[in-house]
């Protein structure tokens, strides 16, 4: 038996038919194409990006560890933790002006 992949933000399983996503370490805007890349749940790769600029990522957070002490996604990796493998909602409070306009 195949054990399931873990993400390594909030430590929880990632189920076969959970929602996932590759987050770039370093964004791939900042220089991080082609460089490590960690498989998160969706909701996990939602809140890094709603809490954190491609600049912070970049700069500051451009590890596991870091993001894991940034004291919001603290906060959201302990209230997560709590919830099944596959939970998923959509993620409130992201960060001011990091909603993309669409054109039209």
């Amino acid at each position: 038996m195949d054990e399931l992949p873990i993400c390594p933000l909030c430590l929880r399983p990632i189920p076969p038919g959970a929602k996932l996503s590759l987050h770039h370490l370093i964004p791939k805007l900042k220089g991080g194409k082609g460089g490590p890349v960690v498989l998160l749940h969706q909701i996990c790769h939602n809140e890094v990006h709603a809490t954190l600029t491609e600049a912070d990522l970049a700069r500051d957070y451009n590890t596991l560890e870091a993001l894991r002490a940034h004291p919001r996604l603290a906060k959201f990796v302990s209230w997560v933790s709590k919830r099944p493998p596959d939970f998923h909602s959509v993620t409130p409070g992201a960060r001011p002006g990091n909603r993309k306009k669409r054109k039209g």
